[in-house]
């Protein structure tokens, strides 16, 4: 998601979280001065610091226990943003695996078409009072802040958000990301990981409205701890819980729907 709205390369962008860039290939890559894009960037989630002589990310050196995620989940009256919008959002910031504060909204909508008032139950009636877009976005980058940004599957909430935060003016989002899906798929063994199925087999989230988005967010909250507690790898800081999210080996899966073979059996009986 980062490259999408960041300026330096994949290159520059992988040292920024391993070795270090030197100071040299960041300036060749930006057109105003370093001190004025840290600022910049810092303003859009990203802090990027200076140790010896070399550019990281700030999370490079953040261990978890200190790190503060947001774990988020928004639902939208469609999926392409050029005509459609967040119609809900939801947040949840977490600290050394205990939730820190909460952030959730409606957003006013002229239109929400039956498929997606079917799977949310949110209708065009239960958003006129709520707030304008403009307002919710700019409420929730402040509470955003520069926490690490989690949704299972994250490149859509990133993007959708980002992209929305534009149409009203300001600047995408630039904070450091992490799917917790991906993340679930090298720490837990399941048939499937939809967040709705990993709830079904772990019971994260007793009281679970599916496509509601502080009930999404709950149920993810269960999930990262959960992953997070069975990862055997030893790992320091917040970068390398991304890598581990992105390149460990993906756990293998049942071959057998293990409700299936349930519902097999109940059927036997």
């Amino acid at each position: 998601m980062l490259a999408n709205f960041f300026p330096l390369d994949a290159k520059s962008i992988s040292k920024l979280s391993t070795r270090g860039l030197p100071q040299e290939n960041l300036k060749s890559q930006i057109e105003d001065s370093i001190d004025y894009s840290l600022e910049l960037w810092r303003s859009q989630g990203l802090d990027i610091i200076k140790n010896k002589g070399f550019y990281y990310f700030s999370t490079k050196f953040t261990p978890i226990n200190k790190a503060e995620f947001c774990i988020v989940d928004i639902e939208t009256n469609g999926s392409h943003i050029d005509r459609h919008q967040i119609i809900e959002i939801a947040g949840l910031k977490i600290k050394d695996g205990k939730i820190i504060d909460r952030f959730e909204s409606l957003i006013k909508c002229k239109e929400i078409n039956e498929h997606i008032v079917a799977i949310t139950g949110i209708s065009v009636e239960d958003t006129k009072d709520a707030p304008k877009l403009k307002d919710v976005l700019y409420s929730f980058k402040l509470f955003l802040g520069d926490a690490i940004f989690i949704a299972h599957d994250v490149k859509f909430d990133y993007k959708f958000i980002s992209e929305s935060l534009m149409k009203i003016g300001l600047e995408p989002l630039l904070n450091r990301s992490l799917c917790s899906l991906a993340l679930a798929e090298r720490s837990v063994v399941s048939y499937r990981y939809a967040l709705s199925y990993l709830d079904k087999t772990f019971n994260l989230n007793p009281h679970a409205t599916h496509h509601r988005a502080m009930s999404d967010v709950l149920t993810t909250y269960a999930l990262f701890k959960m992953s997070f507690e069975n990862i055997k790898e030893n790992i320091n800081n917040v970068e390398d819980l991304i890598k581990f999210s992105k390149e460990a080996k993906k756990l293998k899966r049942p071959k057998i729907d293990p409700f299936l073979e349930l519902d097999r059996e109940t059927i036997k009986d």
